[in-house]
């Protein structure tokens, strides 16, 4: 018993017994329940596998879906890599929006403190030239939205 958890996986003939079947042709995929007679009656069982040429088989659909499973985490490995490079260029884009961002806002502060300065030498004129200003641009779009 304590032979056989020492033996590789590939070397099943001391797990299956001794190498007196064939190996599964080399056209195609063979079936493991095929050649086994049942009983000496001359039927096939179906149901008895067939030892060395059953592990084979069984072998060669083991790694068959592990090329799939490796596709598949190749395939998930590429995905993530390019979340990784699309997650590390979209944080270089918001850096230079908040740059930018910080750059206009240093700029429209400057212009109001500017502004305000301008308004608080000129005491309350400035507000009637905004006033009047704003009544004749209404005046403008009224008579714009009659006359079409």
């Amino acid at each position: 018993m304590s032979q056989r958890y020492r033996t590789t996986l590939r070397d099943r003939s001391q797990l299956l017994g001794t190498n007196e079947y064939s190996t599964p042709p080399s056209s195609g995929r063979s079936s493991p329940y095929g050649g086994a007679l049942a009983n000496g009656s001359g039927r096939e069982n179906p149901f008895q596998p067939m030892g060395q040429r059953y592990a084979d088989d069984l072998e060669s659909q083991n790694d068959e879906h592990l090329e799939g499973l490796t596709a598949k985490v190749k395939l998930l490995k590429d995905i993530t890599i390019g979340i990784g490079n699309e997650v590390r260029e979209s944080t270089v884009q918001l850096s230079q929006m908040n740059d930018a961002f910080s750059e206009t806002s240093g700029i429209l502060k400057g212009t109001f403190r500017r502004m305000n300065n301008m308004a608080a030498r000129q005491g309350c004129r400035w507000l009637w030239y905004i006033v009047f200003l704003l009544i004749v641009f209404w005046f403008f779009i009224v008579v714009w939205w009659f006359r079409r």
